[in-house]
């Protein structure tokens, strides 16, 4: 026997054949078919809205949940981090003051324990000191003095230190345009050097390593230099950052400044942007704070080879871009030229281990653009007369300006010979190699522009090779 609920009957019964439980089965089908039929059409769709509502509801307490906890996180991320910031600087405001006497009295001979820049307490208030009274020296000095920083420009002449100091002119260079009265000029290291919180290098590369020899020993120990010098030595083909570590010690933090800035716009107050890198990122921010404002702005990187390698190289091809507007070869020939200029520019810098980034940041290509486009650039202005016709001791002779390129030049084509492996390393560097040939009276300006146009055709970039 089979046992089923009767619904009719609301009671159990036994089913004792095959026929009994066929008629059992269309019953409860005929029952559940009226049921249905009898339900009416709203019911069914108030059933449906309330499912809808159930899962929806239960979706939205899933997603509410979800981004409450990514937000906890983010948020506990910030508070450590700013907690960080805080605990840094106040141990920096809790140093006992004999530290800061100790710093500020150093060049009388007294001792102190070496140790990185940023971690010592600055000396307040924050006084800065210039090195060079060239146009990017009278430009970051400006920048600093209208932060009321006070500011000591360390020169060579006592005229210029008289010129600046009484008519707040300095009588050579950029003397239409006045200087904070803030700034101060001497021709003294001891006095200029011996109170400074952040010292500023703005001396030539190929005169830095003399004029660090002359002044190491009124710099007081673990002071921080910020280097604005662009280029490589020629005698010992290294950068500004080789250089201050043989001269001045590895006793202190370094940072480097770079990025298209034209001292006469930066004295004018027209919006730039520069990058600052130092391996000491806290020195690089604590910079970047001090000398921002809304006309400069200062972004940072610890990236310090691809910073010097942009600043080294980007006057070598504004020689290169001032001689191809000098010949007239137009518009598509200069940015050509350019263009492949910084494709050398970042092949040199992967090389080395600087950050692609970097290389077409500020530091390179942007610091690149402006030095070869720009109406201001002493190096595309070299390279113009070159390209006219004229010879490099004529033009050397008519000016006081630096033209870091030609000197950075020659010494950069050697530097790639002693570091960088290969065969034929001119097919890979060509505009690099061209402007040295060009610089040391090898071949003419238009012969080194030909020879160019006739390379062997190959891909664009050697990267695609890979693929």
């Amino acid at each position: 026997s089979l046992f089923c609920y009767h619904p009719q009957e609301r009671k159990v019964v036994a089913l004792q054949s095959s026929i009994e439980f066929s008629k059992h089965m269309t019953m409860m089908m005929s029952i559940r078919q009226r049921k249905k039929q009898q339900l009416p059409p709203t019911t069914l769709i108030l059933r449906s809205w309330i499912l809808v509502a159930l899962l929806v509801t239960l979706c939205s307490q899933n997603a509410q949940a979800f981004t409450i906890n990514r937000n906890s996180a983010f948020l506990a991320q910030r508070q450590q981090q700013q907690q960080n910031r805080l605990q840094y600087q106040q141990q920096k405001l809790e140093q006992p003051q004999e530290n800061q006497r100790k710093h500020s009295s150093s060049h009388r001979g007294s001792t102190m324990l070496q140790m990185k820049a940023s971690r010592l307490p600055p000396t307040y208030p924050v006084r800065v000191t210039v090195m060079g009274g060239g146009n990017f020296g009278l430009a970051l000095a400006t920048v600093w003095a209208r932060k009321n920083i006070p500011t000591t420009l360390l020169v060579r002449s006592q005229d210029v230190a008289d010129s600046i100091n009484q008519k707040h002119v300095h009588p050579r260079y950029m003397s239409d345009l006045g200087l904070p009265h803030i700034i101060r000029a001497t021709t003294d290291p001891g006095s200029a050097l011996s109170d400074a919180t952040y010292i500023v290098h703005a001396v030539p590369v190929q005169y830095s390593r003399s004029f660090l020899e002359s002044v190491k020993e009124h710099i007081p120990p673990g002071t921080p230099i910020l280097s604005c010098s662009k280029g490589i030595e020629t005698s010992s083909l290294g950068f500004m950052m080789d250089i201050l570590k043989d001269v001045v010690g590895e006793d202190r933090s370094y940072a480097f400044l770079s990025g298209p800035s034209f001292a006469r716009e930066i004295c004018e107050g027209v919006a730039t942007a520069v990058v600052i890198a130092s391996e000491d990122l806290l020195l690089a921010e604590d910079l970047a704070d001090l000398i921002s404002s809304e006309h400069f702005r200062v972004f940072t990187s610890r990236d310090v080879i691809g910073v010097e390698i942009g600043g080294a190289v980007k006057n070598v091809i504004a020689l290169a871009a001032g001689m191809c507007e000098g010949l007239g070869l137009g518009t598509n020939a200069m940015s050509g030229l350019v263009t492949r200029g910084c494709a050398e520019m970042r092949r040199l810098g992967l090389t080395l281990g600087a950050f692609p980034s970097t290389i077409g940041g500020l530091s390179g290509v942007g610091d690149t653009f402006g030095t070869c486009f720009g109406p201001l650039s002493r190096n595309r202005r070299f390279g113009y007369r070159l390209g006219k016709g004229e010879s490099m001791q004529e033009i050397l002779a008519s000016t006081t300006e630096v033209a870091e390129g030609v000197d950075t030049s020659i010494a950069l084509v050697n530097f790639i010979k002693s570091e960088c492996k290969g065969y034929r390393l001119d097919l890979k560097y060509p505009i690099l190699f061209g402007v040295a040939d060009i610089l040391e009276g090898k071949q003419s300006p238009l012969d080194g522009l030909k020879g160019l146009m006739n390379m062997p055709m190959r891909m664009e970039s050697y990267e695609e090779r890979a693929y």
